[in-house]
């Protein structure tokens, strides 16, 4: 299982684990722990306390980088949709960690692998591992990936519907008519760019780049706002 699962890293991810024993802390489950003698006490819940820790600056840095104009207090709001137990559970089955982690047979038989807490704690100590064998850059590689590809796409602005708030902010002025056109589409299927205008009465307000059109539509009437609020 092991080796599946760092093949499955190394083909999907480009990590190749030089010290395997930081991995088999990750994907140990205490409860797993507590059946292997053999482990001597080792699972996953310090590693994971370290992942959990590079998560936050990861999102911090990235957030702050990426939204200069937010203010601290969305930023916060921000990074709170982003890490937190929900969202880490998620990423942990989107990488199929929850396949592959080592469990108790009375965890396994009352459903762990399907538990939000435990696919969160396991997704930190993963990437508490990689930080461990990896360091911080290689990290980030990772979770740029598997994190900030989703904040592009807009998968993690609940609060953040910047097109409604354009629609309403306009309609101030009386009634208008806005519309957001594609002019392009680059890169393959599967790792896309959509490059969209945002247009009030046929001229064009702002644009955006994203990497789904949603995300691109959102970006646009973002800027928009921004310079309206300028004028």
């Amino acid at each position: 299982m092991l080796q599946e699962l760092k093949k499955r890293v190394l083909e999907e991810y480009g990590i190749q684990f030089q010290d395997e024993k930081y991995l088999i802390e990750a994907m140990t489950h205490s409860s797993y722990s507590n059946e292997h003698k053999e482990m001597n006490g080792v699972y996953n819940e310090r590693i994971e306390f370290l992942g959990d820790a590079v998560l936050e600056l990861f999102v911090s840095r990235w957030l702050f980088l990426h939204f200069p104009k937010m203010k601290e207090g969305e930023l916060s709001r921000l990074r709170a949709q982003i890490v937190c137990e929900k969202s880490f559970a998620l990423l942990a089955k989107e990488c199929r960690l929850d396949q592959f982690v080592l469990l108790g047979k009375g965890e396994e038989a009352m459903g762990g692998r399907q538990r939000p807490a435990l696919l969160c704690d396991l997704f930190e100590a993963f990437v508490g591992a990689i930080y461990l064998d990896k360091g911080f850059d290689e990290v980030s590689q990772f979770l740029e990936k598997v994190v900030a590809s989703k904040i592009q796409d807009g998968k993690f602005l609940l609060n953040q519907d910047y097109k409604t708030d354009l629609q309403e902010e306009l309609q101030k002025q009386g009634s208008v008519k806005i519309e957001y056109i594609v002019n392009k589409e680059i890169g393959p299927s599967h790792d896309k760019e959509f490059y969209v205008s945002v247009l009030l009465e046929g001229q064009v307000l702002a644009n955006g780049v994203g990497r789904s059109k949603k995300a691109a539509e959102q970006e646009a009437a973002k800027i928009a706002l921004e310079q309206l609020a300028k004028k």
